[in-house]
């Protein structure tokens, strides 16, 4: 069709030709809108809306069911959780919806039907009477405040539009659910759900839903722990106006509005405080940590400490720590007995104080005499005043029994029996065993080497390090550093003390005596008690079957206090631990008997193990002279060898006449004329025999296994296997 007869055409059905001024007008109105929609895709680049990225939560500090231990503000102080980690109530985002914006689904930024009928309301009443922010401008607002002006109001609609085009409706909707102003520092409606309703806005009553949509309205006047009428009558309101949308019925908004409002902001989760802050500490850049606590008894513990707490002496707290002696899990950490103690420092961590130990490592010195047979239970010790290498130490009460059996004297605690077996032992010796079980023994600064007084407490550990080294001897010797954090790995065990040796100890220390008032449980505890010198530390710790808990009482000043003791001050709280546990006692770790375990009474023991010798130094039973001949002393009789640091293992002997001829294996190795002890090298792990011969031919002999350090971590390694 030529050019004059489509104007013509045109003209007959009405539509404007090209050089009428209908026809111009459209053109350029259509240009127009391509300059306008090309100008506004240039500033949309320009400048991008906020997406919120970067927005900051409240981290979290979570037990091992995943319930919060504790709950911090974020940088700017808000209390903010992300509403897109649960599922929240149907029924609020429906009165949500129903009261906010009804087409949120439908529009794109700006709902221009409310805006129509917004500006009719307006003209016609002479002010605005409704509002037509639709959620995605009022998430605008949140993200970016602004004074209320019209063009304030100009610039959030073009802001919901560019945000409309970058991010789906749910992602602007969790946006909004997440920085929706509650009152105070309260943003998002889970942090406000956890704050006036004790619970996650997972199931909400109607009540409950009406008042989380009335709130951000006016967020500070509406406030219910500060103007309940307010809220009230706000909340009544949004259930008129969800009767009245058909969303719920009338009966259903009677009993909503015969439900009181909240009257009080509940506290933020505020357990385990000292710990939760080192974990932020060591995780800072974490939201959600979780750790191996059990929070219900954490919360339990907490109660019942306050309480102790309130009868302990001006200046005096406690602390306790729980764990799961299989696991080496943390359950429960009480740092003190009051985080706002007023007469004690209660921020500071008892748990991780360096503190003397008192009394409390004495069964590791026994499990390691044990060990190396040069006791047993059974065995004789005297308990007499006397040096012991020059170290000359007393009973805590200033009494002494004379000649005693070995499991009494641990029972009861008695000092110069322990001093004498660790002189034998060897003081470097057992602080190089248990650092090799991941505890590390702080000395005085002025002391360069571990002595004899590490046995009655002259050194430094932690509660955390006592309970390492007692939660080894319920899991049959065996010690693992504790867990705290549910990502952690855990580390394969090592060998503390044997299985026999953790029975031993298991045994006697389950027959500990109890402080007055206390009767024997039907399944004892195992515990050992600790009094620091100056009764500055009083210390219980125990463990049964599943359970190992350390009790620390004492002044963080490290202040003395008159009659403070484990037994009377940390014994009683131990057991109330163990009660509030419900934990089984030692029945289980002793009904099986581990092979090496000998029963017997001392006259039934071998003759070398009847009577401790308190003049042979690091040695064990020695093998019977023969003819007033030699004897070895060190290695004892089948015991197992380290090999030390020289790479050498010293083997002594006494008696007969020098020189001294000796063999390995059968093997003739060398010959000391003035020393009465080999310093043999050997050459590979593995049982050994070596024998001695002195001038006249007489000779005695030792079986023993040498083991290499190195060797024993290669068989922790075989043993915990890779399936």
């Amino acid at each position: 069709m030529r050019g004059k007869e489509y104007r013509a055409a045109s003209a007959q059905v009405g539509l404007p030709t090209s050089g009428s001024p209908t026809y111009r007008f459209l053109v350029w109105a259509l240009l127009a809108v391509v300059v306008l929609y090309a100008a506004a895709l240039a500033l949309d680049r320009r400048f991008p809306p906020p997406f919120g990225q970067g927005l900051d939560y409240s981290p979290e500090v979570l037990g091992r069911e995943g319930k919060r231990l504790r709950l911090f503000t974020t940088a700017e102080g808000f209390w903010r959780l992300p509403s897109a980690e649960i599922a929240l109530d149907s029924r609020y985002l429906a009165m949500l919806l129903a009261y906010e914006d009804h087409r949120f689904y439908g529009h794109g930024g700006v709902d221009f039907l409310a805006l129509g009928r917004a500006l009719g309301q307006a003209l016609g009443q002479g002010r605005f009477v409704s509002g037509a922010s639709t959620l995605t401008m009022q998430t605008v607002r949140l993200l970016e405040p602004r004074e209320r002006t019209l063009g304030a109001k100009l610039t959030e609609m073009a802001r919901a539009w560019q945000l409309e085009r970058r991010l789906d409706k749910a992602f602007i909707l969790a946006l909004y659910l997440d920085l929706a102003p509650y009152g105070g520092n309260l943003q998002g409606v889970r942090a406000a759900s956890l704050f006036y309703f004790g619970k996650e806005p997972e199931r909400l009553s109607t009540a409950e839903a009406a008042l989380l949509v009335a709130l951000p309205q006016s967020p500070e006047t509406r406030r219910p722990d500060r103007f309940p009428e307010r809220a009230r009558r706000a909340r009544d309101a949004v259930l008129a106006r969800m009767v009245g949308a058909g969303a719920i019925g009338e009966t259903d908004a009677a009993l909503a509005r015969a439900q009181p409002v909240p009257r009080l902001r509940r506290a933020a989760p505020f357990l385990a405080p000292q710990l939760t802050d080192e974990v932020r500490c060591l995780v800072p850049h974490s939201r959600r940590v979780r750790t191996t606590l059990d929070t219900d008894l954490q919360q339990r513990l907490e109660e019942r400490l306050r309480g102790i707490q309130s009868t302990l002496a001006p200046g005096l707290t406690l602390a306790v720590l729980a764990v799961d002696s299989h696991s080496a899990e943390i359950r429960a950490y009480l740092a003190s007995g009051d985080y706002f103690g007023e007469d004690f420092p209660g921020k500071v961590d008892m748990v991780q104080a360096v503190r003397s130990p008192g009394s409390t490592l004495k069964p590791f010195i026994y499990g390691l005499g044990f060990d190396q047979g040069i006791i047993h239970p059974q065995t004789l010790i005297a308990d007499r005043p006397g040096p012991v290498s020059g170290y000359a130490p007393q009973n805590f009460d200033g009494l002494y029994r004379g000649e005693m059996r070995v499991r009494d004297a641990l029972a009861t605690s008695r000092n110069l029996p322990a001093v004498q077996v660790l002189d034998r032992i060897g003081p470097v010796r057992f602080a190089g065993r248990l650092q090799a079980a991941g505890v590390r023994l702080r000395l005085p600064d002025d002391v360069e080497r571990p002595g004899l007084p590490i046995a009655l407490g002259g050194v430094g550990v932690t509660l955390q390090d006592l309970v390492t080294l007692y939660a080894a001897i319920a899991e049959g010797g065996r010690a693992r550093p504790l867990r705290l954090l549910q990502d952690q790995p855990g580390q394969a065990p090592t060998r503390l003390v044997s299985p026999a040796s953790a029975w031993y100890l298991t045994d006697i220390l389950s027959a500990s005596p109890l402080p007055p008032g206390h009767g024997r449980r039907a399944d004892p505890v195992a515990f050992k008690t600790g009094t620091s010198y100056g009764f500055r530390d009083a210390w219980a710790l125990g463990f049964g079957a599943d359970y190992t808990v350390g009790v620390w009482v004492g002044r963080p000043d490290n202040g003395y206090t008159p009659r403070l003791s484990g037994r009377t001050a940390a014994v009683p709280v131990l057991l109330e631990v163990f009660d509030l546990l419900g934990a089984s006692g030692v029945h289980a770790l002793l009904k099986v008997r581990p092979p090496g375990v000998l029963l017997a009474s001392t006259s039934e023991l071998p003759p070398a193990l009847r009577h401790f010798d308190r003049i042979a130094r690091r040695g064990g039973p020695r093998s019977a002279p023969r003819s007033g001949g030699p004897s070895i002393g060190y290695p004892p009789e089948g015991s197992l060898v380290e090999v030390g640091e020289d790479g050498s293992v010293r083997v002594e002997a006494r008696g007969g006449d020098l020189p001294y001829h000796w063999l390995v294996d059968g093997r003739y190795t060398a010959i000391s004329a003035r020393e009465r002890h080999l310093a043999w090298r050997p050459r590979r792990e593995g049982p050994a025999t070596v024998s001695v011969v002195d001038a006249k031919g007489r000779s005695a002999r030792v079986h023993f296994s040498v083991q290499s350090a190195d060797g024993l971590e290669r068989k922790r390694v075989r043993t915990s296997g890779s399936g």
